[in-house]
């Protein structure tokens, strides 16, 4: 994670929670807030309801590889608390990411494909042509 901070103090995360945007899912809930600082800054909660300690790590470490696959494409300058439900522990993870790849659409953090490929124009084609 080259381009993200951790967050740690417990008022930093209460800020996230009361005044931050928040999405969903079967498998975490995400919140996130703009800073304008020039990096994110990401925190991890894992509850006891988990499990075990190893249930937990296993929790975060999952969490923590799937924002390092899309951290490239976030966008820069904001908070981000992900929680973790139980379900994250036992779901597949090329569901995880589709999860997680879809929250953060939702929250504005990626781009959507429309508002990037808006500026390039599709060839036109007759009736009947194949594409290419």
């Amino acid at each position: 994670m080259e381009h993200t901070i951790s967050l740690k103090q417990n008022h930093e995360f209460r800020r996230l929670y009361s005044k931050g945007k928040s999405v969903v899912s079967p498998y975490f809930v995400i919140y996130c807030r703009r800073t304008g600082r020039p990096v994110n800054r990401l925190g991890i909660t894992t509850g006891v309801k988990l499990g075990n300690a190893v249930k937990r790590n296993r929790a975060r470490r999952r969490i923590r590889a799937l924002y390092r696959t899309q951290e490239q494409r976030l966008a820069a300058g904001y908070d981000i608390v992900i929680v973790a439900r139980t379900r994250v522990i036992y779901g597949k993870y090329c569901e995880l990411e589709r999860s997680f790849e879809q929250q953060m659409k939702k929250l504005g953090l990626i781009p959507s494909q429309n508002a990037a490929s808006s500026g390039t124009k599709q060839p036109y084609r007759k009736k009947g042509d194949k594409p290419r």
